[in-house]
């Protein structure tokens, strides 16, 4: 039988839970599997030129609304935030501020971005940055049961209550956009 399939697919015809378990895992998934947080995820193909979140939308076939992006700012002191907002919208940069208790908030620079971090623009997660920042959800994800978010590479998102996201993160909910 090993003959007719290729090897992937008889690994996964002989033993699927070993297969399964197996597979490559992002730290995002890691972290999620060890506190017991269900979640499911979804691979898709991915280019340089499409990594924004209503393109991610389209490939996954989800509601853009529901399809989050992870942006990560600094203030005027140099702390760190992050912001998990819907696809569609921008950060409000006043209202960042205002929920990170900072005078002025900006985005960090994309080179800055992995170094800070430990992801790649268009496959950051909130989940398993190399440090833990303060977090802050768009409050809208509070209207879904689950959300897409990146699994920490481009290619594969999350799909987590916004409730389990904010527990793991630490985060909380804001008006943002």
């Amino acid at each position: 039988m090993q003959a007719c399939l290729p090897a992937g697919l008889f690994a996964l015809f002989i033993n699927p839970i070993s297969y399964l378990n197996n597979m490559a895992k992002t730290n995002a998934i890691r972290i999620l599997e060890s506190k017991g947080i269900a979640h499911t995820f979804v691979e898709y193909e991915s280019s340089e030129d499409e990594i924004d979140a209503l393109s991610v939308a389209r490939k996954i076939n989800a509601e853009a609304e529901m399809v989050f992006k992870t942006l990560v700012t600094v203030n005027e002191s140099n702390e760190h935030f992050v912001f998990v907002i819907p696809g569609p919208f921008e950060l409000n940069m006043k209202k960042a501020a205002s929920a990170s208790g900072s005078k002025k908030i900006e985005l960090i620079k994309v080179k800055d971005l992995l170094p800070l971090t430990g992801y790649i623009r268009g496959g950051c997660s909130p989940i398993g940055m190399k440090k833990q920042f303060p977090t802050f959800i768009d409050e809208t994800a509070q209207l879904y049961e689950k959300i897409y978010f990146s699994a920490g590479i481009r290619g594969m998102q999350l799909y987590v209550s916004p409730a389990d996201l904010a527990g793991v993160t630490g985060a909380e909910f804001a008006d943002l956009t």
